[in-house]
């Protein structure tokens, strides 16, 4: 496959390595110093345009692919309220979409425990609840995207819980989730259930960005010639 990669940071470039790894090739690379060589004429040669840049020029970027007819996967986060503009667009150029705010395979199962362990808990009132992400003190935005996710995944499950703060809870509807930023931490995320009694935790600890950009690099093969929105559930199988 010819792969886009729109943004060349730390993940770009890993996701670069991997792909090579498996057989395929990037004949554009996007990078702040080069953005105005993202034109109709080159994303059309790609197969699948890979985006991860900043929560400033994701939607943008996302857009001008998907309006040319190229299948996107982006995980950039902290851009997601316009998601549903993107679906559209998707949907309207009869193309693919896949978007997630993480892409590693670990986190996705972890998103599967972190979902079973919330229904199991909703009756188990005596439970406080709390989220902590870490990360690099590089990362843009706060909470991270997959804090959101596990957040979300939480709220849905424990109705007493009617939405997160990024900040220590104020009242018990509140579901907190603490951010803190240290290097060169590539990511943890802590779900953590308190009582009297005892604690029950789930924690995810990546230790490089390679299962990040593992996960990104399946996603494009998955996505090549499908249309329509998809998760990494459809690309895990799970």
């Amino acid at each position: 496959m010819n792969i886009a990669l729109i943004g060349y940071g730390k993940m770009g470039k890993a996701i670069h390595e991997i792909l090579k790894s498996r057989g395929h090739h990037a004949d554009l690379i996007i990078d702040l110093g080069n953005a105005h060589d993202l034109t109709a004429e080159a994303i059309k040669k790609a197969d699948v345009a890979i985006e991860f840049t900043s929560p400033h020029t994701a939607y943008q970027n996302v857009s001008f692919c998907l309006q040319q007819g190229v299948p996107v996967v982006c995980g950039s986060t902290g851009w997601l309220d316009r998601l549903e503009d993107v679906k559209m667009l998707a949907a309207q150029n009869q193309t693919g979409l896949i978007v997630a705010s993480n892409f590693s395979v670990g986190v996705n199962l972890f998103f599967e425990l972190n979902k079973r362990l919330a229904q199991l808990m909703n009756t188990q009132p005596e439970y406080e609840i709390q989220l902590t992400e870490i990360h690099h003190t590089a990362k843009k935005d706060a909470p991270s995207g997959t804090a959101i996710s596990l957040a979300e995944q939480i709220l849905e499950a424990i109705p007493r819980k009617q939405k997160w703060v990024n900040t220590i809870a104020q009242n018990p509807s509140e579901l907190s989730i603490l951010s803190e930023r240290i290097d060169p931490a590539p990511g943890t995320h802590h779900v953590k259930y308190s009582s009297d009694i005892d604690d029950i935790e789930i924690i995810h600890t990546a230790h490089n960005r390679t299962g990040f950009a593992y996960g990104a690099v399946l996603a494009a093969e998955f996505l090549k010639g499908k249309a329509g929105f998809f998760g990494m559930k459809e690309v895990l199988n799970l």
